[in-house]
């Protein structure tokens, strides 16, 4: 009888003149292999070639899922003819015997597949618009509910949303309205001077903050901040059942969950709007004063004259429909989650990018249809 043992000690092969016995021993886990598992994958393989061996497995200390797989492996991905092993070690081959042989092979894909995607994505944006009118004739009911029955106004949820969409929001907008009034008077000073047009510096400010950039900035600072907080919030409740729970206690979410939003958002976002456009203004007169050096009383003094005060009803009116269409759909979006953590990251991103996407062409469709308001001929 002889003896040969691994470099490792890893196995032991005992020869006799009969027949071969390889006695695993020691430790297969992945921290003892460590570097060591393919050169001992290619020594247990080699013997593996010889079927009359016997293989011994009840002298292993410690075994994992690492180590099934590298005798698996060895032993060319079936059980020996010989073998002998602990009842919690033929477990752990079974689950590996059972698992399927090859992955199934992807399927080519079609040559109409840009058709078929095309589709699948109309398909879903007609499914999200019929669930927002859905939620829009919702939203009507509960108004008429609210009007027959004042009592049930839930006027903390709307006081709550007000003050966290709206006050809380007043930092941010400022600090933007503010950089982004600087940066358009020193770029319309530089084409002005070349003109000697510099007094008409006010025109282009009030007129572009007034009736563009403030609404549009306030509203798609919002829809970032304050959509994507409503749709977490409502998602983080699907996940943690307390959408379930208020069903249960017969509380209806469009009267508690949707119509405080969309109201607090409707009323803080004109008023977001005024404060944004008034912050600009005041970031495009100081530089122009420094710029031009056009003084702050021929500013203020000049601003009610070259900008008609259409313009300000127009942007305020662009404030009260992009509120609450980004409250609309946050809300749409937020009761859409599926509770997992998942699905609550994604909803959170297509809720902002679809407000962000829909403040725009509402911008759009006003700049349109008001293009004679507000302008001086």
């Amino acid at each position: 009888m002889s003896h040969q043992e691994s470099a490792k000690g890893w196995y032991q092969l005992i020869e006799d003149d009969n027949s071969q016995r390889l006695a695993l021993t020691g430790n297969l886990t992945l921290a003892a292999l460590n570097n060591q598992f393919g050169h001992l994958l290619k020594e247990l393989a080699q013997h593996a070639k010889n079927p009359d061996i016997h293989w011994d497995m009840t002298n292993i200390r410690q075994i994992d899922t690492a180590g099934i797989t590298l005798l698996w492996k060895a032993w060319g991905l079936q059980r020996p003819n010989h073998l002998t092993l602990r009842p919690e070690h033929d477990k752990m081959i079974s689950r590996i015997e059972n698992l399927p042989k090859e992955l199934p092979k992807s399927k080519k894909k079609d040559l109409l597949w840009p058709m078929l995607a095309i589709g699948k994505q109309i398909l879903l944006m007609w499914e999200n618009l019929t669930s927002i009118i859905t939620m829009v004739g919702q939203l009507a009911l509960d108004c008429l509910f609210f009007l027959r029955h004042p009592t049930y106004i839930p006027w903390r949820e709307i006081s709550a949303n007000l003050y966290r969409t709206g006050a809380q929001a007043l930092g941010i907008t400022a600090l933007v309205g503010f950089l982004i009034g600087i940066v358009l008077s020193y770029l319309s000073s530089d084409q002005l001077k070349m003109f000697g047009a510099d007094v008409f510096i006010v025109n282009i400010l009030g007129v572009s903050i007034i009736r563009e950039l403030g609404p549009l900035l306030a509203a798609i600072l919002v829809a970032g901040r304050s959509g994507s907080a409503m749709t977490a919030q409502l998602g983080v409740m699907r996940v943690t059942q307390e959408l379930d729970a208020l069903t249960v206690m017969g509380i209806p979410h469009s009267q508690r969950l949707i119509f405080p939003k969309i109201i607090a958002l409707g009323i803080a976002m004109p008023l977001l709007v005024l404060w944004t456009s008034a912050i600009a203004l005041i970031g495009g007169m100081v530089a122009a004063e420094i710029q031009l050096g056009l003084n702050y009383y021929y500013f203020i003094h000049e601003l009610p004259n070259s900008v008609p005060i259409g313009n300000l009803w127009l942007g305020l009116g662009k404030g009260v429909v992009c509120g609450m269409t980004i409250a609309l759909i946050a809300c749409h979006f937020g009761l859409r989650i599926k509770p997992n953590t998942e699905s609550l990251g994604e909803g959170t991103t297509t809720s902002v990018v679809t407000s962000i996407t829909v403040v725009i062409i509402i911008d759009a469709i006003f700049a349109i249809v008001f293009s004679d308001v507000g302008i001086i001929k």
